[in-house]
């Protein structure tokens, strides 16, 4: 199958890469396919602190561009584009996650509503409520809608990837190193998760599945739901944190 490209250059540098993996041709087609991982980089970036550099995440957004290149084959009838957006995505958070771009107190706070979650929900045998939450940290609700507002920018990304943020930075080998237990541990983190969703209440998990799965923003969900935008990412953050405090209870995560 060909990919068929309209730039008959483009063609001709597919052709060298993927029948000779010539080094010249893939350098042609990392610099050919950039502007894919600057705007990938550019959706990313949109919803971080400006502390957080963009030409970090598009440096790491190019190791995945790279892995896509080396890995792509146009016998599976699939798009280049289609499969690499993908890959540069998640190599920019792995690369925004190895850039503890976390602020200390925010990864505290963080913690402490965990374990308020998890406190509640032992005591009370249901999720608790804003009002029960924010009593159990002795803080207003203002302060917690405050707290939840600056943890928000750490659950950015795929469900997996937002359940971990909140946790220690740890190293990573890079694209497509993963060894055989970890992919094992994905899997488990994936079907525990899973059990975990459908025992939310109905809001947060369907915020999630609008999010997650249907690709509705944040401001899209608020219309669906009648709420505001800020509304909306409290809710998906406080189901990211409760998440996080059930798989820690049963030593997942």
């Amino acid at each position: 199958m060909s990919i068929v490209p309209e730039d008959a250059d483009l063609q001709m540098q597919w052709t060298r890469w993927l029948n000779r993996r010539n080094p010249a041709a893939r350098d042609h087609l990392i610099v050919h396919y950039s502007p894919l991982v600057k705007f990938v980089a550019g959706r990313v970036g949109a919803g971080l602190p400006s502390s957080v550099d963009p030409g970090d995440l598009v440096s790491s957004g190019v190791f995945g561009l790279i892995d896509a290149i080396e890995r792509y084959d146009p016998e599976r009838g699939v798009k280049f584009e289609t499969f690499a957006v993908p890959r540069i995505r998640g190599a920019v958070y792995d690369g925004l996650r190895q850039l503890d771009w976390v602020p200390r107190s925010v990864r505290s706070r963080a913690r402490n509503v965990e374990r308020a979650f998890s406190e509640l929900e032992h005591e009370l045998g249901r999720s608790p409520t804003d009002d029960e939450l924010a009593v159990h940290l002795r803080i207003s609700p203002e302060e917690l809608a405050r707290w939840l507002a600056a943890i928000a920018s750490t659950t950015v990304g795929p469900l997996d990837r937002a359940i971990a943020a909140g946790a220690e930075p740890a190293a990573a080998d890079g694209p497509g190193s993963e060894s055989p237990a970890a992919v094992i541990e994905d899997r488990e983190l994936g079907r525990v998760m899973r059990d975990e969703i459908r025992k939310l209440p109905d809001r947060p998990k369907l915020v999630l599945s609008l999010y997650y799965d249907e690709g509705l923003t944040l401001a899209e969900i608020g219309q669906v739901l009648g709420v505001t935008e800020s509304r909306v990412s409290q809710i998906h953050t406080k189901a990211v944190l409760q998440l996080r405090s059930r798989l820690a209870a049963v030593g997942v995560g």
